[in-house]
């Protein structure tokens, strides 16, 4: 199982923690680090000191890991004009030395976009911007040196583009969601990975297959795609530790257990099992205590060697 961290910046915490969380995942043996993509806190929190820029975040990032993925859990498609985010991530992806993924999505929380001067469509609009700049992106990175890039949409129009830079590689695309049909359509079309975040494994089996029958539909492999999660995950040495950090972090242990990855790391590679069995290939942990380096130590020994 492919395991990455995933964090949620935007509850609050600056460029210098997200770099301590960054090296200590890296240290721990995990396979990346991901971010969310969000200009305002959630829940009861001010959010201090403050959002930080994804991208440029990335970019720091990509300079001082070495091994390690990095990468949006998603950049929503009303943060940012598609060439644009398209330089941005194809220059982080060459600053990383080709550890760059981006994932995509239509953006879902509007008090963000009012609190920033955002534009805020409605859903079906959100999902017409999505798709096109899902084109225009990949389109971007897959045109030919010397060869130029035009697409005419009803949002963007971008004419004899040169189309550069280009990234080290092509960087990954993922989509995620839960929506039955055009999600799954979109994934089909254009994503390199389909994640789901904070599901059930009956409920994951489901989508899943919506998306392979998706693939099928126009002649794709459904096995082309890698198949992901994204869980809270709340690990402890025993019962103490692990009601402690779920404290930390506002939860109830209980809770957690039905809706997270929680207890000890044995429990925890025991739950990794059924989301194995039900077809998880990568798994993001939802990490939500920035400041708890040891629980991410504690993961790396005891649990990642048997995953």
């Amino acid at each position: 199982m492919d395991v990455r961290v995933f964090t949620e910046p935007q509850q609050g915490a600056d460029y210098e923690t997200l770099l301590a969380v960054a090296l200590a995942t890296e240290a721990a043996g995990f396979e990346g680090f991901f971010r969310s993509d969000h200009v305002l806190a959630m829940g009861d929190t001010d959010g201090l000191p403050g959002p930080t820029d994804a991208w440029v975040t990335l970019a720091g990032l990509a300079r001082e890991t070495n091994r390690i993925s990095l990468g949006t859990l998603v950049s929503p498609a009303t943060f940012r004009e598609p060439g644009m985010l398209a330089i941005s991530v194809a220059q982080v992806d060459v600053m990383s030395g080709g550890r760059v993924e981006m994932g995509l999505g239509t953006g879902w929380f509007e008090a963000e976009h009012s609190a920033y001067g955002l534009a805020f469509p409605a859903l079906g609009e959100r999902f017409e911007i999505f798709e096109e700049q899902l084109a225009i992106i990949t389109g971007l990175w897959d045109t030919p040196l010397g060869e130029t890039f035009s697409f005419s949409g009803d949002h963007y129009e971008v004419i004899d583009s040169p189309a550069i830079p280009k990234p080290s590689r092509r960087p990954p695309v993922i989509i995620g969601g839960g929506g039955k049909r055009k999600t799954p359509r979109l994934a089909a079309a254009y994503a390199d990975e389909y994640n789901q975040g904070f599901t059930k494994p009956d409920a994951y089996v489901e989508q899943n297959a919506r998306v392979r029958g998706a693939c099928e539909a126009i002649d794709r492999d459904p096995d082309e795609l890698t198949y992901s999660v994204a869980l809270v995950v709340c690990c402890g040495s025993d019962d103490a530790e692990i009601a402690k950090r779920a404290a930390g972090i506002g939860r109830e242990v209980e809770e957690l257990r039905s809706n997270g990855l929680t207890g000890t790391p044995s429990e925890l590679v025991d739950q990794i099992r059924t989301w194995k069995d039900a077809g998880c290939e990568r798994l993001y942990l939802q990490m939500l205590d920035l400041s708890d380096l040891d629980h991410l130590a504690l993961l790396g020994e005891e649990m990642l060697p048997h995953v």
